[in-house]
């Protein structure tokens, strides 16, 4: 199934979050992002709009795309919007390196070709 115009927002915001969580933290180490607390906010933005645009995705989309796991998803934001005192930086950044590249994985195909760019 592919998404309408709505959701292909929604998933754009959630792919381009993600490939920023990635980018900004590639070559870090848990111990270096453990302590740079800057990393450790922009990773936890990253996750929170990854988490708010999958809740907004369709339900319909959603149960199309049983692969990618919406309600985890969702799940880690409220995590680190709602109940940010107990945020473990070691269960964020196994988000951060084995789950994302996996959701950019299962992203990319879904995604429909960008509107081409106004002269």
């Amino acid at each position: 199934m592919r998404p309408d115009e709505q959701d292909a927002a929604y998933l754009w915001d959630m792919l381009e979050a993600a490939t920023a969580v990635r980018r900004i933290s590639a070559g870090v180490s848990l111990a270096r992002y453990e302590t740079n607390e800057m990393l450790r906010m922009a990773v936890e933005r990253g996750l929170e709009i990854i988490g708010e645009a999958a809740g907004h995705v369709s339900g319909e989309f959603r149960a199309a795309h049983p692969e990618i796991p919406w309600r985890r998803i969702v799940a880690q934001r409220n995590v680190l919007a709602h109940a940010y005192g107990s945020i473990l930086n070691q269960r964020i950044w196994q988000v951060v390196t084995d789950d994302l590249p996996e959701l950019i994985r299962l992203l990319e195909p879904l995604m429909p070709s960008p509107p081409p760019e106004a002269v």
